[in-house]
């Protein structure tokens, strides 16, 4: 039996653990077990709902926004409360350049370096690089003579700086395909991305007080007051970060895709999507968001969103009990067993800190696939317009399940990441133009501080779920669904797979000491865990075993 251990994962953040077993230079088996417990449900018990709206943020630095606007809107319907307009525009600012952000910085800087490799891009020439990016349409801001030369030096004295510990030789040297043009030229641009999604967060940060763990959410609205100057600031920012991601983030995936067309046909997870929707239209409608609320079954057949039909497995999961659980379930008993029985290398029957959530008892995939399938659906005019033209790029006109892929799933979530870049820009003149008009409100008091509610969003990864119950303004009962329990859920009580289990089950491994395919199916997801992954051949019986820090250290 061959054991490949990658302890961690790098670019990606938490703790994960993925197993996988090969045959036929293929992944037969796989199963994907979260290892970090964060049990945020007991903390906020007996907390007021405004204090859980900081505390939760404390479960992710990459999207804290979306869970202190989420954790609101569950505490707004338990207090019956509706938002002002000033609010919800200032609270689809602060959620947008989260989005930005963490799609900025998970393209380039996360699972960017599955695709391009910054050392082949010594072996450019740096004019056919600028002549490449010409016919591509690729931004050429940065100086590439000047890049070129700062990689040769990480390269002459051996320290590669953050371009260390990546899989660049994988498959003997194979697994990376790009020209060396192309490599300089995304290079250029990996670069740009961590100037670039910073400027994000000093957007979120002027309008939520600091970035992380934003302070301006709170039930009932936002702390947050416009004033001349922060207005100017604001467009000045958003204007800046919308001309880099249109002329650099579409481009750069139409650039790369072509390289890597076998990687639309493998990764396909279960084919079935959710989207609770993100960014609040004035009728504040789940179906009217602006990325709207939505449920896609087998073929892609569009339902509402139905609560009642959410429910958590625990039967293999370090938690107390077997049943399946009807969310709002506000029970958390975590109860830590050994990953395997008796030191044997057979998965136990529990394996995973993951609960497993399902819809209608089925598996289900969240993310910005998910939220642009459903927007696609619902026929959002700019998403509409962009997959259509994203797919036709592809060479499969029409085809939205060559989405549902490893390159898929990868490529398409820069539609979103436009389209929301151009919200930010009506959001501001929006919000000027109400601040013009004279109108000031932007905080609303309870109209009552015993009930219980749902909050339904999503954070950058997808469906986000918090749910509370409050008695005289004290938090009884709290329950959170993120999006990666969705995605790296176990088998459920039916022996079915999680959306990553399946994903990765087809997926071509040759090498199996660098397993590059199952690694860009990892990252495709965006998963809110650092991993560490096992890879296991049973036909020939080898073990290999690495440990690496981000920097490549052993």
């Amino acid at each position: 039996m061959t054991r490949s251990i990658i302890d961690p994962i790098t670019r990606i953040e938490g703790h994960l653990r993925v197993e996988m077993e090969v045959e036929n230079g293929k992944v037969s088996d796989a199963w994907v077990s979260g290892g970090c417990f964060r049990g945020m449900e007991l903390v906020v018990k007996d907390r007021t709902p405004e204090d859980a709206a900081q505390i939760v943020e404390r479960i992710c630095g990459v999207c804290p926004v979306s869970h202190a606007h989420a954790s609101s809107i569950a505490a707004e319907k338990a207090y019956g409360i509706e938002i002002s307009n000033n609010a919800r525009i200032i609270r689809n600012l602060i959620e947008g350049a989260q989005f930005l952000h963490s799609h900025i910085l998970w393209f380039y800087n996360l699972a960017g370096l599955d695709y391009v490799n910054p050392l082949n891009a010594l072996k450019a020439n740096v004019g056919d690089a600028y002549d490449l990016a010409a016919a591509k349409g690729c931004a050429t801001a940065s100086d590439m003579y000047a890049l070129k030369e700062r990689l040769s030096k990480f390269a002459d004295n051996g320290q590669l700086s953050i371009f260390s510990g990546n899989w660049f030789d994988a498959e003997d040297g194979t697994g990376y395909k790009l020209p060396a043009e192309l490599d300089l030229i995304l290079t250029a641009h990996y670069l740009e991305a961590l100037k670039m999604q910073a400027k994000a967060s000093e957007i979120a940060a002027l309008l939520g007080g600091k970035m992380p763990h934003v302070m301006t959410i709170v039930p009932g609205g936002t702390a947050f007051v416009p004033t001349s100057s922060k207005l100017d600031d604001l467009k000045y920012l958003v204007d800046e970060l919308y001309n880099w991601v249109e002329a650099t983030m579409l481009p750069d995936v139409l650039a790369l895709a072509p390289y890597y067309t076998d990687a639309l046909n493998w990764g396909k997870g279960c084919g079935r999507y959710i989207a609770w929707g993100v960014f609040e239209n004035k009728s504040m409608l789940l179906n009217e968001r602006y990325m709207p609320a939505g449920v896609l079954q087998d073929g892609l057949k569009l339902e509402d969103v139905d609560t009642s039909k959410i429910a958590e497995y625990v039967g293999h999961s370090w938690y107390k009990g077997e049943e399946t659980r009807q969310a709002p379930d506000y029970t958390t008993e975590p109860e830590y067993t050994e990953y395997y029985k008796d030191g044997s290398d057979t998965i136990n029957d529990r394996y995973s800190w993951v609960k497993c959530p399902g819809y209608e008892g089925k598996p289900m995939e969240a993310g910005s696939l998910s939220r642009i399938l459903v927007a696609y659906k619902r026929n959002v005019p700019f998403i509409v317009k962009h997959v259509d033209a994203v797919l036709e790029a592809l060479g499969a006109p029409g085809n939205l399940n060559a989405l549902g892929s490893t390159l898929g799933r990868t490529g398409i979530r820069q539609v979103e990441t436009l389209y929301i870049a151009s919200l930010m820009k009506e959001w501001v003149d929006e919000l000027i133009e109400a601040v013009k008009s004279g109108d000031s409100e932007y905080f609303r008091e309870p109209a009552r501080i015993s009930g219980e509610g749902e909050g339904l969003w999503e954070a950058p990864r997808g469906a986000l779920y918090h749910a509370e119950k409050v008695e005289n303004g004290r938090i009884q009962g709290y329950q959170i669904i993120i999006p990666s329990t969705w995605n790296l859920a176990p088998h459920n009580e039916k022996g079915e797979y999680g959306p990553l289990e399946q994903a990765l089950i087809g997926v071509p491994v040759g090498d199996i000491k660098k397993p590059i395919n199952a690694l860009r199916t990892v990252h495709s997801f965006d998963p809110c865990t650092a991993c560490a992954v096992h890879v296991t051949e049973p036909a020939t019986g080898k073990h290999f075993e690495t440990v690496t820090s981000p920097w490549g250290v052993k």
